[in-house]
């Protein structure tokens, strides 16, 4: 019966929070709200689905919940805002209390972020914490969410939608503790900023006393978060150079991105891939990385030597560095993950090694009784069994060898 009400819940919330999302996209539309700014609620729509799945399929795992929970509070926030704009700037007294609801925007994305940035890696993947002692990294991560939102509740202004302000802001009371508020601003900042350290050194402890099947979770996490936190930073610091949609477009990906990595974490779908996307995400990183400072870096060069002997730069420096790009390529692609195996796949690269010397002596060698031995040492060194048995047919008659393991 626990199950049946679980599953009912997730759903119901989830169907709950889509309607939700639909009816604050709608609203930023007539608001001509730049679009943009609202895209995160595309990500928020992934959430809820995925948090609603995981949910109801694990209902004692809290992952879900924080999740849902997440999805719930930046829903909430948007639609609130999307509403009183429309019930007060784009069509007035359209909307009943279009000056009130604006409220909860002011406040309730803390209670989100703290579930994001402090209980989720706390508790991913299993639900559990590590051990009691991190019960208090949970109550401050709490005690921060309600103090911030309070705080926020009765703070003046209208930075969450210019020309409405918020309708519980206490203007004097602000302006007679400015010195405290301030002061206690900073006390949050620094408190958020430590538990947030805290919970992802949670997930190293985790993942150094994890088993093969979790670890593989955390590296899902891990990786998604880690694609989120460079993607946004390049956006940032591309802003410049790219449209404001490459930096838009670039956290929606990022976000998506992590929503993923924790469905198949959590539903233990495809684990072992995330050892793949890793390895080749360090060799075309790297690649990448050193084909672009070789390409500026040649570029340079030739257009000085140029300018150097006919006083004028050329679109041959282009074209020549491109034609040495492109015949780099592949030994260098070769080289950066021969060093990327070596250095961070070590045991994988040994093995590989040995099969492929084996390989290679099986091509040469005849003698029976000299393969035999060689194959055990070969199974010996990269599968490491505790017993090795070999058995074939010669001349008509069974030959069994067999060899102990170390």
């Amino acid at each position: 019966m626990k199950r049946r009400w679980s599953f009912w819940i997730a759903w119901g919330s989830s169907a709950f929070l889509l309607i939700l999302i639909l009816c604050a996209l709608g609203l930023a539309v007539k608001n001509g709200y730049d679009l943009g700014n609202a895209a995160f609620l595309l990500t928020e729509a992934s959430a809820v689905l995925i948090g609603g799945l995981i949910a109801s399929r694990q209902p004692r795992n809290p992952v879900g919940w924080f999740v849902l929970s997440h999805a719930f509070c930046f829903t909430l926030g948007e639609f609130c805002r999307q509403y009183a704009i429309y019930g007060v700037q784009t069509n007035p007294g359209s909307l009943p209390f279009g000056e009130f609801v604006i409220w909860p925007t002011y406040w309730v994305w803390y209670s989100g972020l703290i579930l994001l940035v402090v209980l989720l890696p706390l508790y991913f993947p299993n639900g559990r914490l590590i051990s009691y002692r991190w019960r208090w990294i949970v109550r401050l991560g709490v005690l921060l969410s309600v103090v911030a939102s309070i705080l926020n509740m009765f703070r003046p202004g209208d930075n969450e939608a210019p020309g409405i302000p918020n309708p519980l802001g206490l203007q004097g009371l602000f302006e007679t503790l400015q010195p405290l508020s301030a002061v206690l601003e900073v006390g949050l900042l620094a408190s958020w900023l430590v538990l947030s350290a805290t919970a992802a050194a949670s997930l190293v402890v985790r993942f150094r006393r994890s088993r093969v099947e979790e670890r593989q979770q955390i590296k899902w996490f891990v990786y998604a978060v880690v694609f989120l936190v460079v993607a946004n930073t390049m956006g940032q610091l591309l802003r410049d150079l790219f449209p404001t949609v490459v930096e838009e477009l670039l956290f929606v990906i990022s976000l998506e991105s992590l929503w993923v990595a924790i469905a198949f974490a959590i539903l233990a779908y495809r684990l072992y891939d995330i050892d793949v996307i890793i390895n080749r995400t360090l060799v075309y990183g790297a690649l990448s990385a050193l084909l672009g400072l070789a390409y500026f870096g040649s570029v340079v060069v030739l257009q000085y030597l140029l300018h150097t002997l006919t006083g004028g730069g050329s679109q041959l420096a282009v074209v020549a560095s491109t034609l040495a790009i492109a015949a780099l390529f592949s030994p260098l692609r070769s080289q950066v993950q021969i060093f990327i195996d070596r250095r961070f796949y070590r045991k994988k690269y040994d093995v590989a090694r040995t099969l492929e010397a084996f390989a290679s002596n099986l091509r040469r060698e005849t003698d029976l009784a000299s393969l035999n031995g060689e194959l055990i040492r070969v199974v010996r060194d990269t599968m490491q069994p505790e017993h090795v048995s070999l058995w074939f047919v010669e001349s008509g008659r069974h030959s069994d060898e067999a060899g102990r393991g170390p």
